[in-house]
């Protein structure tokens, strides 16, 4: 059997970032895999771009995901929901040809400076995942709350709670990935 593709997709696009680490964070735990770290520096939607055709880095995207065995999707809270530019994604997305995501296997996890952890952020990602029809994990919820106080000096998560949710979480995303085969 053919090495599983996990595509991750960080809806911040600062490379210091805290949820980029806990993407990368949950890519080491999830095991042997070609990880894709999808590039969500898009042009922002617009119907005008679109009737010119849909944007070369938009289907790079829409491809990796229809190839991927899984996805990650990793947000930061912005003002009680997701961030710009994962919603951006996620609407260029819905504009390409056929539906990428379908029955994909999709964990969601979240860090934010404050204590929830980005759990708005979370429950809105869900929302706007449903009408692609994705099989979205249901738990367990990985939320790092003052996420500041929770990563060691190598980029390594240092919550030992947060981190058997994530390895429970990822274990739940490679079984549902290789159901999926």
């Amino acid at each position: 059997m053919s090495e599983l593709t996990l595509v991750g997709l960080c809806g911040a696009l600062r490379a210091a970032s805290t949820n980029r680490l806990l993407m990368h964070e949950a890519v080491r735990r999830f095991g042997p895999a070609e990880f894709v770290d999808g590039d969500l520096d898009l042009p922002l939607y617009d119907g005008d771009l679109e009737a010119e055709g849909i944007p070369e880095k938009v289907q790079v995207l829409s491809d990796q995901i229809a190839r991927a065995d899984a996805v990650l999707v990793v947000t930061p809270e912005y003002n009680k929901g997701i961030s710009g530019v994962m919603k951006n994604a996620l609407d260029w997305i819905s504009r390409t040809e056929g539906n990428p995501w379908r029955d994909t296997p999709v964990a969601l996890m979240s860090s934010a400076a404050g204590i929830a952890g980005g759990q708005r952020a979370q429950n809105m990602a869900r929302l706007c995942l449903n009408p692609f029809r994705p099989f979205v994990l249901p738990g367990p919820e990985v939320f790092i709350g003052q996420t500041s106080k929770k990563w060691a000096e190598d980029g390594t998560l240092a919550d030992e709670g947060a981190g058997r949710l994530i390895d429970e979480l990822m274990g739940l995303l490679r079984e549902a990935a290789l159901a999926r085969r």
